[in-house]
């Protein structure tokens, strides 16, 4: 669970986004705050892995505790949600290292949205050792060019087996993947290759008796 602590001058905004929070699978509201100090107090005693913090604050900006949880709390990711829509303010947050930054009002499906690619990034990244431009592109949302399918791959076959993938909703093995595509293994299995290759494909490793099986799920953009 990603622990987080919400942060809004208003009382019944405060609570709304808190009951947001909690409707996201994989996330823990541990407290809601209402003024700067008492954020900086939050981050500090609890150590939270999230700060969902507003801008106009009754005792100080937003931007001015972000700076502070910066030098005093760094291990600590913050994602603005804020009626402030002045350039200055986006360029200070940014500045200051916030993972997203929301402008209110907003439906319930904005803040999943960034919730979900914020925390399968942190997930992403305990998975793998060294980071590859792929690995870094999905964490700051940015989409790399992209590569052109090697010699005797076809685009439409490729879309095929995204596909299977995509409707499969769990890792699948080659022979799987290619008796649903209605291909050969050796087929199905470069593609599948190619995908991972290009990091829109997570592959784990089955064992059981014999050499390890490769098995293969879609990335969610």
């Amino acid at each position: 669970m990603i622990s987080t602590v919400v942060v809004d001058d208003d009382f019944m905004v405060a609570r709304i986004h808190a009951a947001f929070v909690e409707r996201t699978a994989g996330f823990k509201v541990v407290r809601v705050v209402h003024t700067g100090a008492d954020a900086l107090l939050a981050a500090h005693e609890l150590q939270p892995e999230l700060v969902l913090l507003d801008i106009y604050l009754p005792d100080q900006s937003g931007v001015e505790v972000l700076e502070r949880l910066r030098a005093e709390t760094p291990d600590v990711d913050v994602l603005v949600i804020t009626a402030a829509r002045e350039v200055d303010t986006v360029r200070r947050a940014l500045r200051g290292g916030v993972v997203n930054y929301l402008v209110k009002p907003f439906e319930y499906h904005a803040l999943r949205q960034r919730l979900e690619h914020y925390a399968a990034g942190r997930q992403h990244l305990a998975e793998v050792s060294a980071a590859a431009q792929s690995d870094i592109d999905r964490v700051l949302g940015t989409v790399s060019p992209s590569k052109p399918l090697p010699k005797g791959l076809s685009s439409e076959t490729a879309e095929l087996v995204e596909d299977v993938l995509r409707a499969a909703g769990s890792d699948l093995s080659a022979t799987e993947c290619a008796t649903l595509a209605g291909l050969s293994r050796i087929s199905a299995r470069r593609y599948l290759e190619f995908f991972a290759e290009t990091g829109r494909v997570k592959v784990r490793l089955r064992y059981g008796a014999g050499r390890p099986e490769r098995r293969y799920r879609w990335r969610p953009s």
